[in-house]
């Protein structure tokens, strides 16, 4: 049982920092500010899903490389889980976003900077799928989709993180708009957000995990 536990510890901690960050995030005080009001609490949520995004795009970027290296297929599994993780985690982002964005903005999707590059984002990495899905030699598909991930990840810095900052924006951070931390993100809020960055971005690991599994079983059943 002990050798278990050590071996999963960080699941249980994924679980746990989850839980906690779905309670405290609904139920712990937090600054009261106008227009935002408790909408504020989504911060806890669609910031870390985007930090967990950019984690498995940066884990998957990491296992393209060591393909292109090594020519290991196990590398091109976990580089193509990582993607969809992090492809998944980045839409449960914007769904997050465009909610917050109703209550506090009026619009779902106010043609924001960073909303804007952040779906072109996630269509670069769509793209990235597509061409995995039109070749059918494996060695190729994964060589060029490997270069190609390469392009996606550097792509995506400029997108999210540099280009807003260089224009008007209503996010916090961008466009000359002080970040959160710097007039609202308060002792309180450190206690569940950091939280919950490390939870979203444990769970990304999990499932990307949980999908490599899958993949492996599929071939070593093909091969039978």
């Amino acid at each position: 049982m002990s050798s278990f536990f050590k071996k999963f510890w960080w699941k249980y901690l994924c679980v746990a920092l989850l839980i906690y960050t779905t309670v405290a995030g609904l139920l712990v005080s937090v600054p009261r500010l106008a227009i935002v009001n408790e909408t504020i609490r989504a911060l806890y949520f669609h910031v870390p899903m985007w930090f967990g995004m950019v984690a498995m795009f940066g884990f998957s970027i990491y296992y393209s490389i060591e393909y292109l290296r090594k020519q290991n297929s196990l590398s091109d599994f976990m580089a193509v889980e990582f993607a969809n993780t992090g492809l998944l985690l980045g839409i449960l982002g914007i769904l997050t976003g465009m909610l917050w964005a109703n209550y506090t903005w009026g619009s779902p999707w106010h043609g924001d900077p960073k909303q804007n590059g952040a779906a072109i984002a996630l269509l670069v990495y769509l793209a990235y799928f597509v061409l995995r899905g039109s070749l059918d030699n494996i060695e190729q598909r994964a060589r060029l989709s490997a270069v190609y991930n390469i392009f996606a990840f550097a792509a995506m810095i400029p997108l999210i993180f540099i280009i807003p900052r260089l224009q008007d924006s209503m996010h916090p951070g961008s466009g000359g708009n002080p970040g959160f931390n710097v007039y609202d993100l308060d002792s309180r809020m450190r206690l569940v957000f950091y939280p919950a960055v490390i939870g979203w971005i444990l769970l990304g690991v999990w499932v990307a995990s949980l999908q490599v599994r899958t993949r492996q079983i599929k071939q070593h059943l093909e091969d039978v």
